[in-house]
């Protein structure tokens, strides 16, 4: 483990920890009198809202994702965190403590599903906005149900437990009204490109193989991007194999067009790399261009993402591969400075 990681780590137990502590102050200065001084019964409204905001969101995450499915979409982001923001007002009674459930919830459920490798740091602040919309929109509707209609009927605890019984269900029916559209690839193709002081033969030797690769990382790099360490490449030419090694797996590739020292296409063969069943690989190409004195280079990729909605991971998405071709293309000039 990295000193980076190690300090983040550190950071994101504080910021947990720091968020309980304000939670807990935020539902005292909304109690009046006697209230103020039962600490207990608030730290109990706060765990049993954390811990129902935790269970509906867990419970949600494995429903949508079940059976295996290899994307996630509206009902992930927008209909459990609204379900599970929906519950945790029918459990709390004050405005302020089922704020303080829903962000000690989201936390929580964030948490478990990071240490549990179900998924990524990188992914779940990514989703963060996202959830929090979901969660803030349940909240307000719940409290005005509960409010309007559940605290005007005669058995508010059947009615509590019916709303409980009912997330679920819309889960599950959300899924799969939605699977067929998640099983459907959506393509995007990201070019970077960077001029480099060298002849197109000087920087075609570089990029064929590299031993290693030493660069400044970009920002996603230190919060779960994908490191590349280096290629190898077993012949030169048309239907050889280059495998490309990362901190955590690695991605082989086929050569399917040849062109030395203007092109190198490949195409993806195999993909080995934890988690990220959302996004596939599917070609490389290298493009090298004679520009003055030197050489244009310029990196392609092309991917799979069954990720959605499309308006809110597009750019993400399209942000964490050009932040890759950044790192290898920086590698290359910085080799052939040396």
């Amino acid at each position: 483990m990295t000193y980076f990681h190690a300090i983040l780590q550190a950071v994101l137990f504080c910021a947990v920890l720091a968020a309980v502590v304000w939670m807990f102050w935020l539902a005292l200065e909304q109690s009046t009198g006697k209230e103020k001084k039962n600490w207990f019964g608030i730290f109990k409204g706060l765990i049993l809202g954390t811990a129902v905001g935790t269970g509906v969101g867990l419970g949600g995450f494995f429903l949508a994702n079940a059976p295996a499915t290899r994307g996630m979409g509206e009902v992930m982001f927008s209909l459990v965190p609204f379900c599970t923001g929906f519950a945790i007002a029918m459990v709390t009674r004050r405005r302020n403590t089922a704020w303080a459930c829903s962000l000690l919830a989201v936390l929580a459920s964030l948490l478990f599903l990071i240490a549990g490798k179900l998924e990524g740091l990188l992914c779940a602040i990514l989703a963060f906005p996202l959830l929090a919309l979901g969660l803030g929109l349940g909240v307000f509707l719940g409290s005005l149900f509960r409010r309007y209609v559940v605290e005007r009927l005669r058995n508010q605890m059947t009615s509590m437990v019916a709303v409980f019984m009912l997330s679920p269900m819309i889960v599950l029916a959300g899924h799969q009204l939605e699977q067929p559209s998640l099983e459907t690839a959506r393509r995007e193709t990201i070019s970077n490109s960077i001029f480099l002081a060298a002849q197109p033969q000087e920087v075609w030797t570089d990029i064929q193989s590299i031993d290693s690769i030493n660069a400044a990382k970009p920002l996603l790099m230190h919060f779960g991007l994908p490191v590349p360490l280096r290629c190898t490449l077993e012949r030169k030419g048309v239907g050889a194999k280059r495998t490309c090694y990362f901190e955590s797996g690695f991605i082989e590739e086929i050569i399917t067009a040849w062109d030395p020292p203007y092109s190198m296409q490949l195409t993806i063969d195999r993909t080995n790399m934890p988690g990220r069943h959302w996004l596939g690989f599917e070609k490389a190409d290298y493009e090298l261009q004679a520009e003055g004195s030197g050489t244009r280079l310029t990196r392609t990729t092309t991917i799979t993402s069954h990720l959605y909605p499309v308006w809110y991971w597009r750019y993400f998405e399209r942000l964490g591969v050009s932040s890759e071709h950044e790192y290898l293309l920086r590698d290359v000039s910085n080799r052939l400075n040396r």
